[in-house]
């Protein structure tokens, strides 16, 4: 097993996308159709769904992001308080959208989660050779639901 040096960084928990008039224009409208259909058909469990998910996403869209403290050592990935240790994960990926970058931690486990980490441009080759030296690396892209959130600007 090869010691890695301990690398910090600290970066936001998610990227922040601007949004004009015009998507809080449109976030209306389709809510507006959505309430309306589940009127007129009496699905009243889904005219609930889409009133907590509009007020959701305004409050998440409101709501700064938090900063969180980053390391690396030979234990695994800690982030915040949490402990993403290497054994759990079978490989990791690198991902850039936009300016920024990202690593993907892709689980072992079948339906287990993927961690998935913000760092800035200049500490990004240290933070992949660190993961490189315990983890090996794949070719990784955005999932479908990851392309409709990055289109929806949410």
């Amino acid at each position: 097993m090869t010691k890695t040096q301990p690398i910090s960084w600290q970066a936001e928990e998610y990227v922040v996308r601007e949004h004009n008039a015009g998507w809080y224009f449109g976030l209306i409208i389709i809510t507006a159709g959505l309430i309306a259909l589940s009127v007129w058909l009496k699905w009243w469990t889904f005219l609930v769904l889409v009133v907590l998910s509009v007020i959701t996403i305004l409050i998440s869209n409101l709501r700064p992001p938090r900063k969180i403290q980053y390391s690396l050592d030979n234990d695994g990935l800690k982030e915040g308080d949490r402990l993403h240790k290497f054994e759990d994960f079978k490989a990791f990926g690198i991902l850039k959208e936009g300016n920024n970058f990202s690593a993907i931690l892709i689980p072992k486990k079948r339906f287990g989660l993927s961690v998935k980490i913000y760092f800035p441009g200049d500490s990004g080759e240290a933070i992949v050779d660190a993961l490189g030296a315990r983890l090996p690396m794949e070719q990784v892209k955005l999932d479908f639901l990851d392309k409709i959130v990055n289109f929806l600007r949410i």
